[in-house]
Parts: C-alpha cells; structure tokens; sequence
C-alpha cells in the first residue's frame, strides 16, 4: 500500500525504516522520505511506527521466542 503518494513510498518502505531504528515521522522522512514533503501521510507513518514497535514488544516477551 502506498502511503507517501508524494514520494511514491510504500507501507513496507516505511516498516523497513522503522525495523531499520526510525522512531519519529521526521526519523522515517529523513531515511526513506515519507512525510518529507505535504505532511498528510505522517498519520499512517505513525500509525506504522507504533504498529511495529508493538508487534516487536510482543514478541520480544514472547518465552517461546527466547
């Protein structure tokens, strides 16, 4: 999915930056661009920011994992 049509930066793009260390908008915008330019996408970027970081909570205390 596309999230960045400014950029033409997908929802995959943006999860790898934020698997990559991104933590903020302005972190993903400066490594892949989403968000860099009209600034109507940094909802779904955040979103995705979030989304990662709780799926990696999750599993990081998952006993199974370790």
């Amino acid at each position: 999915m596309f999230v960045c049509l400014c950029n033409g930066i997908t929802s995959h793009t943006v999860a790898a930056a934020v698997d990559a260390g991104a933590c903020t908008t302005k972190e993903v915008a400066s490594v892949c661009g989403a968000g860099a330019d009209c600034g109507r996408c940094r909802r779904t970027v955040r979103a995705i920011i979030d989304a990662r970081r709780a799926a990696s909570a999750r599993s990081s205390a998952d006993p199974r994992r370790n």
